[in-house]
């Protein structure tokens, strides 16, 4: 994992169980519905800024070794896990759209 990007990941779950914790504490507490639905969103987009340093790092580590290597085996496996990650953020009710009620 390149350093930069994993001080940034800690940075971001330090954040992220913060937000967590308050979306307890408001519940808890029984707070206005539409205040806790902005917290849960807000902990959504923190979720998916970590993913996106997830995918930096493996994009710029392990893909790029991958799509480089003359074995057309392991190329494919990186372009068929690519695809899946792509599904997952789609597909599959993701922040980039998603079908209503999946997760």
């Amino acid at each position: 994992m390149l350093n930069d990007i994993k001080e940034r990941l800690i940075h971001r779950t330090a954040i992220i169980s913060g937000q967590v914790s308050g979306l307890r504490k408001m519940i808890e507490e029984e707070r206005y519905c539409p205040n806790i639905v902005a917290q849960s969103i807000a902990v959504q987009k923190s979720l998916a800024s970590m993913n996106k340093l997830l995918l930096e790092n493996h994009l710029r580590t392990h893909l790029r070794h991958q799509l480089a290597s003359e074995d057309v085996h392991v190329v494919e496996r990186a372009v068929d896990e690519m695809l899946q990650l792509y599904e997952l953020g789609t597909v599959r009710g993701g922040v980039h759209g998603g079908k209503g009620g999946e997760a």
